[in-house]
């Protein structure tokens, strides 16, 4: 019997690790720092069988809310390598059919519904995706890849330089039938992100957890508000941005609410002059 490892996870911002007990930092205005899940897993590996062998193809539409969705950005240092907002990008979503229609070979796909774990995978063409999914890399048809939930193209939510489609698909492809202990990823968004920017930092073990948090995950509130969890790996961060998406914004501000007694760690953001 070898060592056994507990998932190191958590439930809400009251379990997430600060640099003080009370949950704020001992530096006025000072950003928390994120938990690490080091031995974690994501996600949408729960969803259902997608291989189509099961699928109900006049299934309704999952429910999905855009009022819900959370905004936020991420800076590696000072450069913002991620945005997700209203105001910096297009978020609107499209039935699977529809977004057949937009795709071309080599695109990000993300698939969302309300309390659910966004779902993300690479076209290649011919009505096909590549995804990771219950722990193996698969070639599905994106309708059943979709699993009811509505989508999007999000090659442009990451900042990183492109590869170039025929890349980014021969990625995908030389994934595929990889599983368990094969893999080097932890979720679907980590993959399809590898495939797109060829960046190690979306495997597992791709940067060293040691010194200063070098990633900001800045949480856009109502009112100018933001909130910012520091964390020492982006695939930490991507673990912890994934969580918000599933439980929203509403419930994610109300965890913040109940968490932070501090009125001052919720920073107000300047007034454009």
């Amino acid at each position: 019997m070898g060592n056994q490892v507990d998932k190191l996870s958590h439930l809400s911002y009251a379990e997430v690790p600060t640099t003080d007990p009370n949950g704020l930092d001992t530096e006025e205005d000072g950003p928390r720092i994120g938990v690490s899940y080091i031995f974690s897993n994501d996600d949408d590996e729960l969803e259902d069988n997608v291989d189509g062998a099961h699928l109900d193809h006049n299934q309704e539409e999952k429910h999905y809310d855009k009022c819900n969705e959370v905004e936020c950005a991420i800076y590696h240092r000072d450069e913002c390598i991620y945005e997700k907002s209203i105001i910096a990008i297009e978020l609107e979503t499209y039935s699977p059919e529809n977004l057949l229609n937009k795709c071309k070979a080599g695109d990000l796909l993300e698939f969302v519904a309300t309390s659910q774990y966004p779902h993300w995978a690479v076209y290649v063409g011919d009505f096909q995706v590549v995804h990771l999914h219950r722990a193996e890399v698969k070639n599905s048809v994106l309708t059943d890849a979709s699993q009811g939930r509505r989508g999007r193209i999000v090659n442009d939510f990451y900042k990183f330089k492109q590869l170039s489609p025929e890349m980014v698909v021969q990625n995908a492809m030389e994934q595929v039938g990889a599983k368990d202990m094969e893999l080097s990823w932890r979720n679907s968004e980590c993959f399809a992100a590898w495939c797109k920017f060829g960046k190690r930092e979306f495997k597992m073990g791709g940067e060293i957890r040691i010194g200063k948090q070098p990633y900001r995950l800045k949480i856009i509130l109502p009112e100018k508000q933001s909130h910012v969890l520091e964390f020492q790996s982006l695939e930490d961060l991507i673990m912890e941005k994934r969580r918000n998406d599933q439980i929203g914004k509403v419930a994610m501000i109300q965890e913040l609410a109940n968490h932070l007694n501090n009125v001052g760690s919720i920073r107000r953001e300047p007034s454009p002059h």
